[in-house]
């Protein structure tokens, strides 16, 4: 292969891929959690509590959480078995088809309980979708990645969150801010799930064009792929499996706390106004990619491993700073507070790309590192915003950065279960 720095354009391609796909898939993702945050409590679901209301509209951002082990362990199969590309044009296309879908969905006033049965279904699809996104897209980029390039290869993929935040958000502010409150929550809030088409297209685009990976095509020289890879996973692949699961547990907790969680709370509880919250947020994001920069590179220098341990260290005290500078309500305090927290989530996101796929062998890495990226995803994202919100009305911040410093540990004691991986 070509030096890292003179890339030849086919891998150029599987970079851009990588990034594309995943940006596509977390803008889809993310729509959602910013609507669930602000519009759908009271649209979808009765309550005379607007505080209700937000839990309820949390808990069906959270079925997608129990659908991603599912999405894992079914496009891991195939993308074990027959390749990644196919599998990974087929989680765009699900993912992509649940969003769109959800622009057309009836309100409660207009259907009844027919209206969050249909969106907690697709929100079941996008996650699914996602479920066997994230593993394929690590793949394409580390597979294909020099050696001595696997930290910097596999931060592409991670670059898709904050992409696809940024365009989520943007665009919500936008509305924000050309739509009255009358029009965003009659038909305003549809236009970002209408949106997601055209970025579907583009991902399509660019990964119908790819070829396989080198790991797989000699995976498949090798001998026959595995009848049931996750049947192998579990006997062989064990002990990788729950390390990996938990050292993703404290990436979830901090995206899910700073973003959907703060956006709540800060535009209920602390009365700031919707469109300030949400620029404050998209300030806040870069941090999380520069965060994503810096630790792909230095997990070339060190090891991924070695970094996300970094990150779980650093989170603690941040954490703990979460109360003192959120509670008071002023807007810089709580921007700086978010862009630190979202540069520690770059601290222990962004390695993810090269250490999890270098836990497993080319046979069941697809399925490997999907399971334990989605089941991580269950244990430190999947009710964040709803505990969050729990401890937050009973205690304020306090218990909420405490919650989050016991995730950071959790990820923590999980790295310490394996050593430093090799090249994929």
């Amino acid at each position: 292969m070509a030096e890292a720095g003179q890339l030849p354009p086919s891998t150029r391609r599987v970079l851009t891929a990588s990034l594309v796909g995943t940006a596509v898939e977390f803008y889809d993702f993310y729509i959602y959690v910013t609507a669930a945050a602000l519009v759908f409590g009271p649209l979808f679901f009765p309550s005379e509590s607007p505080s209700v209301q937000l839990m309820m509209s949390y808990a069906s951002f959270s079925i997608a959480f129990i659908a991603r082990p599912l999405g894992a362990s079914v496009f891991g199969h195939f993308g074990d078995r027959i390749g990644r590309k196919s599998t990974l044009v087929a989680s765009l296309m699900l993912m992509g088809g649940s969003t769109l879908a959800i622009a057309f969905l009836p309100t409660y006033q207009t259907a009844g309980w027919i209206a969050p049965l249909l969106l907690c279904i697709l929100r079941f699809g996008q996650g699914f979708g996602l479920g066997g996104e994230w593993g394929g897209a690590a793949l394409l980029a580390v597979e294909n990645a020099p050696p001595g390039w696997r930290g910097r290869f596999g931060m592409f993929p991670q670059l898709g969150a904050p992409v696809g935040f940024i365009a989520a958000n943007g665009l919500f502010l936008i509305l924000g801010l050309t739509l009255t409150q009358e029009q965003f929550f009659a038909w305003g809030w549809r236009l970002p799930f209408l949106a997601s088409a055209i970025l579907v297209g583009v991902g399509l685009w660019v990964r119908l064009k790819l070829t396989e990976t080198p790991a797989f095509a000699a995976a498949m020289e090798q001998g026959p792929p595995p009848k049931v890879p996750l049947a192998e996973l579990v006997k062989d692949h064990w002990r990788a499996t729950l390390a990996g699961t938990l050292a993703v547990v404290c990436c979830f907790a901090i995206f899910y706390l700073a973003t959907a969680f703060a956006l709540g709370y800060g535009t209920t509880t602390l009365g700031i106004a919707r469109e300030t919250f949400l620029s404050i947020l998209l300030g806040a994001i870069l941090f999380m990619a520069i965060g994503i920069l810096l630790a792909g590179w230095l997990s070339d220098v060190k090891t991924p491993r070695f970094i996300l341990m970094v990150g779980c260290i650093g989170t603690v005290p941040t954490a703990l700073l979460m109360a003192p500078m959120m509670e008071g309500g002023a807007l810089f305090p709580i921007f700086a507070y978010l862009s630190l927290m979202l540069l520690m989530m770059g601290f222990v996101y962004g390695p993810l790309g090269a250490f999890l796929p270098g836990l497993f062998p080319a046979r069941v890495r697809y399925t490997g590192a999907s399971m334990a990226f989605n089941v991580g995803g269950i244990l430190g994202g999947g009710l964040a915003p709803n505990i969050a919100q729990a401890l937050a009305d009973r205690g304020g911040l306090t218990p909420v950065g405490l919650y989050l410093a016991a995730a950071a540990t959790v990820s923590f004691l999980g790295l310490l279960m394996v050593r430093p991986t090799a090249e994929p």
